[in-house]
């Protein structure tokens, strides 16, 4: 029996599956960006000169307007807690090639997910146990 996680309540997540693009493409961009500020996150997004930031960089949009329309966080106050790639299914084409040959075409697929979370409910929570 699968006990379910509990859900924190001042986390805010956004999933992208089946993106077009190499899984290795997509982790060299979210290393960079993991741990960091939502503000600090769109910026480092903006100007790198990959292909892959377009798509992450919706992700993380679409996770901290999940968080500040569904939970009513601030979006100053967001941190990425949590940003993984996982594999997709490889979509096949065949080319045709010469003395009526065919060559396999594989497209790499990725799932992305991305976890935003409230760092101002973190320093309340500490500074209330401290108080006990």
């Amino acid at each position: 029996m699968l006990k379910k996680r509990k859900k924190n309540p001042y986390e805010a997540s956004a999933s992208g599956f089946f993106i077009c693009m190499s899984a290795d493409k997509a982790r060299r961009i979210i290393d960079q960006i993991r741990g960091r500020s939502y503000e600090e996150t769109l910026m480092i997004l903006e100007l790198m000169p990959y292909r892959a930031c377009y798509p992450i960089f919706k992700l993380v949009y679409s996770a901290a307007a999940n968080a500040s329309h569904n939970m009513g966080l601030n979006e100053a106050s967001l941190v990425i807690s949590k940003a993984e790639v996982n594999e997709g299914a490889t979509m096949k084409k065949m080319k045709p090639r010469a003395r009526g040959r065919s060559y396999v075409i594989k497209r790499q697929t990725c799932h992305i997910s991305i976890v935003l979370e409230d760092i101002s409910y973190e320093e309340y929570e500490e500074d209330f146990l401290r108080r006990i």
